[in-house]
């Protein structure tokens, strides 16, 4: 299980422009997923942030729950999560597998 402050450290390389009400969530997610408590530090902060984002900022959930498969809700929101990482000072882009 990687290390909180190691996961600190990758998120802070990965969104040096993120709101520090919005750094502690991802974070806190990332410790707290068991999807993500083998993961490398930085695909860690990387997957914690891409999901907080989507949940947060975008409609996903309610694309979901309007019956939307989650492969289409991830579709439509991908430009918006997209915006919010550029706006953090994110210049990594979304892939397939995000």
């Amino acid at each position: 299980m990687p290390k909180r402050s190691e996961i600190e450290s990758a998120l802070r390389r990965l969104a040096p422009r993120m709101p520090p009400h919005e750094f502690g969530a991802v974070i806190d997610h990332a410790i707290d997923s068991r999807g993500l408590n083998v993961a490398a530090p930085e695909r860690a902060a990387w997957l914690a942030l891409v999901a907080y984002v989507r949940h947060v900022f975008t409609e996903y959930d309610a694309m979901l729950a309007q019956g939307y498969d989650v492969d289409s809700a991830r579709h439509f929101v991908v430009g918006e999560i997209e915006d919010v990482l550029k706006q953090w000072g994110v210049r990594r882009t979304l892939s397939g597998d995000d």
